[in-house]
């Protein structure tokens, strides 16, 4: 098992209601267990998040190499290209 670390959070009135109303029904066994999940998601939410951002850099310099390249793109291509992207982005983040 991981080494434990204790530590102390301070939320807001609201959010620490939230989590003792979570204990009390039975939907988690303890605080800890809550803040715990909340902590992989937020980890999980954090590396989607860097590998859009690498994704965005990547396209971004792929666009200054066709620039430099000599390749231009018309309004319609760039639409057509973008359209199939976000199709393509959106059918991967419900698989995710």
């Amino acid at each position: 098992m991981a080494e434990i670390e204790r530590m102390t959070i301070a939320l807001t009135a609201e959010m620490a209601k939230t989590v003792r109303a979570a204990v009390e029904a039975g939907e988690y066994a303890s605080s800890s267990e809550i803040i715990r999940e909340a902590l992989r998601d937020w980890t999980d939410k954090r590396f989607l998040r860097q590998r859009d951002l690498e994704e965005l850099r990547a396209s971004i310099q792929e666009g200054l190499d066709d620039i430099k390249a000599g390749r231009v793109y018309t309004v319609d291509e760039v639409r057509k290209q973008l359209r199939a992207h976000f199709r393509t982005k959106g059918r991967r983040r419900r698989a995710s």
